[in-house]
């Protein structure tokens, strides 16, 4: 066994494939179970079936819109399924080119033999679209995983037919004219805008960019038994972490402990008029279990901070108002530098002589990534495993240039983590970790509450906390992740989303190492 293949098989979170990934994961289920192409299909349909049958009753009219290929067979069988419950179901298999997939042609003829359907139509040139109203279900079988470019012509007319209709539309799979990886370059109004995406197996890797959730709608990811096995032995290099495999990193406290083993973190933080930033960090650090947290901010900071955090050990700059002295980390564990610092000049050559002289792990945030983003030149001498939470703009500016997309965007952090031998946390509601081996995790915790200003010092004081307590990078990247998120899930679930504020993260922080640690 490789170092790379054992590298992906300790994630034990969900692994993303990409299209190409998910055939082959099919033909080793067809292979390995096994069971014939036409028989998974059936049994996926079934399942899909169930889904539309728990949500709509028969008494909506159904129209099925299937493709040439496989999600178009997946279409077929769904709709003769729904139509053996009593679902008036029309349909219409659109056949251009006069080529089907062998499934699809198999489930074609099923759909014809049925007494049961309402009406078929085989769609070769002119098509006259059914009326769609809004009592009306579309069930969208017309393309699935394997698009590899933007619709166009009549079935990009056809998308924007439906779209423009009051009708509720579920997609099979993915919502077609969307791509399951990179659509940077994709025509957007070509895609179909689903009410309800039935996905089957696992998420697709572009349900987790903000700019597709509109055509995804409410998400429901259905098991049809692929391979278990098929699952492990294919490498991804996308994950998405789950509770199960933060629960396998946690360290726990030896009944003997003293602060000195539980780690000493530097914050170095907070200009003057940004001292919440510094307190924010400092109180998530704390929080996260640390065993002692210095504070080095500007001297006008010091009376509120002290008055804020009696627990946190001052360190106070020679500036009044911004940091300009670098700090001696030899008996610190991790340093965070960046929350609320501004970006003075002095402040600047302090951020690049700090790195220079830190020798522990290193934590960069907000504006020591600003800072950094306007002297390119230094990324080239950041020392190895540096660890970076940019939210988009600061990682666009980070990265000298505006992305077009998310996936872009994911593509060129994941390149920059791998060139710099970084860490980087590109934020977000799917948070994703660029490791410096190229594999991707995505954090399932999290929600639209936590869009507050702050909530990033939080992050970045919980994941100095974790590696001053002796976790791994990697570690304390995810668990941070993790926890961050679930406290704010904890958080909303008892105060709503609206009021949440950056500090009831922290609040909430310790009713989320409870959850794991249970």
């Amino acid at each position: 066994m490789t170092a790379y293949y054992y590298l992906f098989c300790i994630f034990a979170g969900m692994k993303i494939f990409t299209s190409a990934q998910i055939h082959e994961l099919d033909h080793y289920t067809i292979e390995h179970e096994p069971i014939r192409s036409i028989d998974l299909m059936e049994r996926a349909a079934k399942v899909l079936t169930r889904a539309i049958t728990d949500t709509w009753s028969a008494e909506k009219p159904v129209v099925v819109f299937a493709g040439p290929g496989n999600n178009g067979g997946d279409g077929l069988a769904v709709a003769r399924l729904l139509a053996e419950q009593g679902y008036q179901v029309s349909v219409y298999l659109f056949n251009i080119n006069g080529k089907l997939s062998e499934d699809c042609a198999i489930n074609r003829q099923r759909v014809i033999d049925s007494r049961k359907i309402k009406e078929f139509f085989e769609v070769r040139d002119e098509f006259d679209p059914p009326q769609l109203t809004a009592s009306t279900l579309v069930v969208d079988g017309l393309f699935g995983s394997g698009l590899n470019k933007p619709l166009a012509g009549g079935f990009s007319s056809l998308v924007k037919y439906i779209n423009q209709s009051l009708a509720e539309i579920v997609s099979i799979d993915v919502p077609s004219g969307l791509m399951t990886e990179d659509n940077t370059y994709n025509v957007r109004a070509n895609i179909i805008k689903a009410d309800v995406t039935l996905t089957l197996q696992q998420k697709k890797l572009a349900f987790l960019f903000a700019e597709n959730q509109q055509f995804i709608g409410k998400l429901r990811v259905l098991d049809i038994r692929l391979s278990k096995e098929g699952m492990k032995k294919i490498e991804a290099q996308y994950t998405v972490i789950d509770e199960n495999d933060i629960r396998s990193r946690m360290l726990h406290r030896n009944a003997f402990a003293h602060k000195g083993d539980m780690g000493t973190a530097l914050i170095i933080a907070g200009s003057y008029g940004m001292a919440g930033a510094a307190i924010l960090a400092t109180k998530a650090c704390l929080r996260s279990g640390v065993g002692k947290a210095i504070v080095h901010t500007p001297r006008r900071n010091n009376d509120i901070m002290q008055i804020s955090i009696p627990e946190a050990v001052m360190d106070i700059d020679r500036d009044e108002l911004y940091f300009s002295d670098t700090v001696d980390t030899e008996d610190v564990d991790a340093v965070c530098i960046g929350p609320g610092l501004r970006q003075q000049e002095n402040t600047a050559i302090a951020l690049i002589s700090q790195i220079r002289r830190s020798h522990c792990p290193t934590v960069l945030d907000a504006d020591a990534l600003n800072i950094l983003a306007n002297h390119r030149a230094w990324l080239q001498q950041l020392p190895k495993n540096m660890i970076m939470t940019p939210h988009p703009k600061e990682f666009d500016r980070l990265n000298g240039a505006s992305c077009a997309d998310s996936f872009e965007r994911l593509s060129k952090a994941r390149d920059l983590a791998e060139h710099l031998q970084a860490y980087i946390i590109l934020k977000g509601h799917y948070s994703a970790l660029c490791m410096p081996n190229g594999h991707v995790v995505f954090n399932s915790t999290g929600n639209a509450g936590m869009a507050t200003a702050g909530s990033g010092d939080v992050l970045a004081g919980i994941i100095t906390g974790l590696l001053a307590r002796g976790y791994k990078h990697e570690d304390a990247c995810m668990t941070g992740m993790y926890l961050h998120g679930l406290a704010g899930d904890i958080a909303a679930k008892e105060l709503g989303q609206e009021s949440m504020t950056a500090g009831d993260i922290i609040t909430y922080l310790p009713k989320a190492f409870l959850r794991i640690n249970d």
